[in-house]
């Protein structure tokens, strides 16, 4: 079988991968919107203390603050009650695990070496795949059916030579994931510019008009409503890291770029131990990730 018919993307990967990068990326939604939603309901309710519309016997701006502090408060009950951030974190460390399982076993890597007859091998998949699904079980719900079958396109991959493996794993596995790297650091590296710029002629706003105030041509006070938008955009930023992702990003990007050459020459008594360090590569990245936000790479067991 040519290597161009053989392929191992997302879509082939075990059930459980799907399951966890399913849960993972609805914990995200609700823990961006939910953050999104409390900076909101904060900024407006800053708003509405800096302005005043009576009508009747009624502060109509006082009723934005209200409504704004009721949103703010929901979304704080929501963000804390059943924090979405850890079920994002748990979720994605769990796909991302067996996501290098199953490149490793496609591939014939440490531990899944070519020489274990196929059902030692399967059998070995299976337990580390059970493993990774009793770890991550509080935020991942079983998929239906068999999640830790290896699929046909593993199988297929598995079964090919090692020059086919080689050409598969460095086309789809390194070669894509370092263009994501490549693409998200750049993607990062514009994102905390932009926000940093708005940030800082927010805070230039905010001192111009509190020295037209104190000159006394200005008369409505926007500084709570400034220092709302500011603090909201800090969080925002403290949540994305998008600082801290363009370094991560970037340096592994670097480190995949320079793992292609050791790839490309590798021997098949080396293959196996090459890929096992590309694929601690990719790992070390996903685990500085984890533990910049959270103590979920402790229960994963990186």
């Amino acid at each position: 079988m040519p290597a161009d018919s053989l392929r191992l993307d997302d879509a082939e990967l075990p059930g459980f991968f799907h399951a966890a990068d399913t849960a993972s990326l609805r914990g995200q939604r609700t823990a961006l919107w939910g953050n999104r939603i409390r900076s909101a309901g904060a900024v407006a309710a800053a708003i509405g203390g800096a302005f005043t519309l009576v009508v009747g016997e009624f502060d109509l701006w006082a009723l934005v603050t209200l409504f704004g502090f009721i949103t703010a408060i929901g979304a704080e009950l929501v963000l804390g009650v059943r924090p979405p951030e850890r079920k994002w974190y748990l979720a994605r460390a769990g796909a991302e695990s067996v996501k290098t399982l199953s490149w490793r076993y496609a591939v014939c890597a440490d531990p899944f070496f070519v020489d274990l007859p196929p059902g030692d091998a399967e059998n070995l998949f299976r337990k580390r795949v059970g493993q990774v699904a009793r770890q991550v079980s509080e935020a991942v719900a079983p998929p239906q059916g068999d999640g830790a079958a290896p699929s046909e396109a593993m199988e297929a991959l598995r079964a090919a030579t090692t020059a086919q493996q080689r050409e598969v794993y460095l086309r789809d596995r390194t070669r894509a994931q370092r263009d994501w790297y490549s693409r998200k650091a750049t993607s990062n590296a514009r994102a905390s510019f932009a926000w940093r710029a708005t940030l800082v002629g927010a805070e230039l706003v905010a001192i111009a008009l509190a020295a037209l105030r104190f000159a006394g041509l200005w008369d409505i006070d926007l500084a709570g409503v400034l220092a709302a938008f500011i603090g909201a955009g800090a969080a925002w930023l403290a949540l994305k890291q998008h600082t801290t992702l363009e370094s991560a990003y970037s340096l592994t990007a670097s480190e995949l770029q320079k793992q292609d050459a050791t790839l490309t020459s590798a021997t098949e008594r080396e293959w196996a131990a090459v890929v096992a360090d590309a694929e601690e590569a990719i790992s070390r990245e996903h685990t500085m990730w984890l533990a910049s936000r959270s103590d979920v790479n402790e229960q994963i067991g990186k």
